[in-house]
């Protein structure tokens, strides 16, 4: 008899190792239960369907259940959830949400593609109905028609990270008066504070209240409530981040890693034999710390389910690591982080050699031309690159991408400066902003 794969999760991580297995081995039974009503969805929409540059929202469905059953024979159920998981009898509890009864499956092999939820803090007030979070695209649809049904002028979005800055964008965009607040000194604390500084001049130049240092302490109809005082509010959008959905792997006794996440190796195995894990509710490793971390980005999570799935195919393959390259903007400004930061180089015991430079996306006498500002970390003696961040005008974020090849492929900033990037007015000034972050870095590792 065949055996037998069940997917817990449906969407990046779980159907990415789903459909790499399937493509592997022929034979096999696959089962995906997802809980919620769609598969494989893109959640990193939501804000621009909220913002209504993006107007329907199966548009951020990449495959349907019936599209996963017809193309690779895989079982999707949705709106199943897995209450259990019982390791030592290869089986999975479920509950079938619209019929309201439980049953048991065997498995032969197990995927863990359970996700991350976001964070909700216990403060007053938290369930009120103004209070969303935008995990997915239920959330997204939620929020849409509350801020429709309300017409909401003021938004308070709590939280600086990626999705604090594309919600406050999209509300702004609404014409509502948004308030963003941080409870740290800073937004967009991937960055250094002097990069984040200008990210958050951007905020305000685009009409987007900006406060850090900013306790939330409840939640009331029509106010948000922080140790300063009272923030009016029709509508609050939580952007604080996430935390690995792995709740259902430690109840099974697989060991788990950092920030709580599933501890895997180089081919997503877990501590248990036959069963994998992948995704947002997984850990990664590092290639320039060296160390786990946990990373919650979708690239992560479709390149972790291939590993997966390629592997439980029957094939070899591994999962070498991550940087976390990221991208994200608000209105006019862009944003791109990969590798480690100034003070996440010096903090996992680098002695970093750190620049930044002032440059333009095209030539500076080319028409449309926008201020991009680069910053490069590297170490001290060998000047191997280390991370940089860039935040800039329209054509400045995907640079960070050069930056994410040059750190992988284990370059120094002298050979990054002789690298052969295109050129033409339209698209860089001679010297590329990379290049020229390349050239000061390289004179202040010769330096000393």
């Amino acid at each position: 008899m065949a055996e037998r794969l069940v997917v817990i999760g449906g969407d990046a991580g779980g159907m990415s190792a789903a459909t790499n297995a399937r493509r592997l081995d022929s034979d096999l039974e696959i089962v995906a239960f997802e809980k919620g009503n769609r598969t494989s969805f893109a959640a990193c929409g939501i804000p621009y369907l909220v913002a209504g540059e993006i107007e329907q929202i199966d548009s951020l469905v990449a495959r349907t259940p019936r599209e996963f059953r017809d193309a690779n024979r895989i079982d999707v159920r949705i709106e199943h959830e897995v209450t259990d998981v019982d390791l030592e009898r290869r089986q999975v509890e479920v509950h079938d949400i619209p019929h309201g009864r439980s049953f048991r499956i065997g498995f032969d092999r197990l995927v863990i593609g359970t996700g991350a939820r976001p964070i909700r803090p216990d403060l007053p007030g938290i369930d009120g109905e103004q209070i969303h979070g935008v995990q997915n695209l239920d959330d997204g649809a939620r929020l849409l028609a509350y801020a429709e049904h309300s017409r909401c002028q003021k938004v308070v979005v709590v939280g600086g990270g990626y999705i604090g800055l594309e919600m406050a964008e999209a509300f702004v965009m609404w014409g509502a008066d948004v308030t963003l607040v941080d409870g740290g000194p800073q937004v967009m604390r991937t960055l250094d504070p002097d990069m984040a500084a200008i990210v958050a001049t951007a905020l305000e130049r685009h009409s987007i209240e900006v406060r850090t240092d900013v306790t939330v302490t409840g939640f009331e109809p029509g106010a948000v409530h922080t140790a300063d005082g009272r923030i009016p509010a029709d509508l609050v959008v939580l952007g604080i981040g996430v935390t690995p959905n792995s709740e259902l792997a430690a109840t099974a006794g697989l060991e788990l890693g950092v920030a709580g996440s599933i501890r895997v190796d180089r081919r997503q195995r877990t501590s248990d034999a036959g069963v994998w894990a992948a995704g947002d509710c997984a850990e990664s490793f590092h290639l320039v710390s060296r160390r786990p971390v946990h990373v919650a980005l979708g690239t992560i999570a479709n390149r972790q389910g291939r590993v997966a799935g390629i592997n439980i195919g029957g094939g070899y393959a591994t999962f070498p690591g991550v940087l976390g390259s990221a991208v994200t903007k608000v209105c006019s400004t862009e944003v791109g982080r990969t590798g480690l930061t100034e003070f996440e180089a010096e903090r996992d015991g680098f002695r970093a050699v750190a620049a930044t430079i002032e440059s333009t996306t095209k030539a500076g006498y080319f028409p449309g031309t926008q201020p991009i500002t680069v910053k490069l970390v590297a170490e001290a003696g060998s000047g191997r690159l280390l991370g940089g961040q860039i935040v800039g005008g329209e054509g400045s974020a995907k640079r960070i991408d050069t930056v994410a090849m040059a750190i992988t492929a284990g370059l120094t900033v002298d050979e990054l400066i002789n690298v052969d990037l295109a050129y033409a007015p339209p698209f860089s000034p001679v010297w590329d902003p990379v290049a020229t972050a390349a050239r000061v870095v390289a004179a202040a590792v010769a330096a000393g």
